[in-house]
């Protein structure tokens, strides 16, 4: 037993490392800021080092959780309770952003510089997709490049066609599995060694962004920051705190303690992304099944983005007031159809949501994109809260469908919250899950947690 508490031991380190990193980071930034921009690509190089295994660690979890299901149609019950989930908190959380927006009224009196209005120009270029390109870009051009242009859709299409393939195959299809289950150790193993690498990643990304920004444009810019951090606040604590409670009877503070862990790790990388394996392995280690933590996570990636729901209404009315053309209470309700589709698909990663921001803008009322610019220097400080409330919301909504679905172990849920059952971090670090995956569901009954843990 000492083997496995020194690891837990070697973990707690890293995540005192990354704490010590972000303040040094927010340090430099400030002494030396010349210095400090030109460490940007060390936080770059992280992010992207961990978004290189979220497309093998989604198509192995969905495979072995569709795969593991006897019935299809309870992967269609899955998927489609949480598509529909998806879509009503995220009409829920772009209404917020009006309400508080128009409240707060933010952007006044600021003016619209040349330098602005190219960096906005800059952010529009490129951003617009229509509803048409997003669907077809579903459909990876062959099944190897859903894994080689990192599309989180992509390789969740592939990996449902695989899962619900070898489902069909019964027991011809338990080898397979087999294997994939020995893959998915190898890329949680590799995922271990590049999370050694989260402090020097945290301290580039935070020294470049406070060297980046400066003390002035904080300042300048504080209203919209403040409310946007506010209303994230009042969407996870209030809105989502009361579902999780009325619907799983689950305290969210003891859900969000939890998960504290991976809360530093955005915090430190500003992407949701960097955290998705371990909210997978986390909410199965929970008592989620692998069926729904497997399909609901990923999907809720791409559409079930809270976060940047909030941030589309609330920048999109600063943007309107800033450049004295303020949206008509008809106009805005048009704009919260239109960023309801606008918003899906955007990437949990830095700067996607000022991407789809100026795209949407840019479809729906050009003469707004030039003012993009206006928050572009401030946009990385945004994007904190953006993915904490997308990581947030789809921490809730893997509970509250394996809920509704039945495919959750409630006294293990009690148990885990509570400290009793605490989380082994070699099912994400040194080995993976700690014991072989069985390729079936326990007994017939499908009300019972694909657990293959004690």
């Amino acid at each position: 037993m000492g083997v496995p508490a020194a690891r837990r031991d070697r973990t707690h380190y890293l995540y005192l490392a990354v704490i010590g990193a972000v303040a040094l980071g927010i340090l430099v930034g400030f002494v030396a800021p010349g210095v400090a921009v030109e460490l940007k690509p060390i936080g770059t190089g992280f992010v992207n080092l961990i978004k290189m295994m979220i497309s093998p660690i989604i198509f192995c979890t969905i495979v072995l959780g569709v795969g593991s299901v006897r019935k299809a149609a309870k992967v269609g019950a899955v998927g489609g309770l949480a598509l529909g989930y998806f879509l009503v908190m995220s009409t829920v959380a772009l209404g917020i952003g009006l309400l508080v927006g128009n409240i707060l009224e933010p952007g006044q009196g600021l003016h619209l510089t040349e330098a602005v209005r190219a960096a906005g120009e800059k952010q529009a270029a490129g951003a617009s997709e229509s509803t048409t390109d997003f669907l077809l870009g579903i459909i990876p051009t062959t099944m190897i490049s859903a894994f080689t242009e990192g599309e989180v859709l992509q390789t969740l299409l592939i990996a449902l066609l695989a899962g619900f393939a070898l489902q069909a195959m019964g027991s011809a299809g338990e080898p397979v599995l087999r294997g994939i289950g020995h893959i998915q150790r190898l890329v949680f193993r590799i995922l271990a060694m590049i999370m050694w690498a989260a402090p020097v990643g945290a301290f580039g990304a935070m020294a470049a962004v406070v060297g980046e920004t400066g003390v002035d444009a904080l300042k300048s810019l504080a209203i919209i920051m403040v409310g946007f951090y506010i209303t994230c606040a009042i969407f996870v604590f209030v809105v989502l705190g009361t579902i999780l409670r009325l619907v799983a009877g689950v305290n969210l503070l003891l859900l969000l303690k939890y998960l504290g862990r991976e809360f530093l790790l955005i915090l430190s990388t500003s992407s949701s992304e960097s955290a998705l394996p371990r909210l997978i392995a986390k909410m199965e280690h929970l008592g989620v099944s692998k069926s729904v933590a497997g399909i609901t996570v990923p999907t809720g990636y791409s559409f079930n983005l809270d976060g940047t729901a909030i941030y589309l209404t609330m920048s999109s009315l600063f943007i309107a007031n800033a450049m004295g053309d303020p949206l008509s209470a008809g106009e805005q309700v048009s704009l919260l159809l239109f960023m309801i589709v606008a918003s899906k698909g955007a990437a949990g990663v830095t700067g996607a949501g000022l991407a789809t921001l100026a795209g949407g803008l840019q479809s729906h009322r050009p003469g707004l994109v030039d003012g993009v610019g206006l928050i572009v220097g401030i946009d990385r400080f945004m994007s904190e809260a953006r993915a904490l409330t997308n990581f947030a919301g789809n921490a809730v909504a893997t509970v509250l469908v394996g809920t509704w679905t039945k495919e959750i172990d409630k006294e293990r849920v009690d148990q885990v919250l509570a400290g009793s059952i605490p989380f082994d971090e070699k099912m994400i670090t040194d080995e993976g899950p700690t014991e072989p995956y069985v390729p079936e569901s326990r007994g017939g009954d499908d009300e019972k947690p694909l657990l293959t843990k004690a």
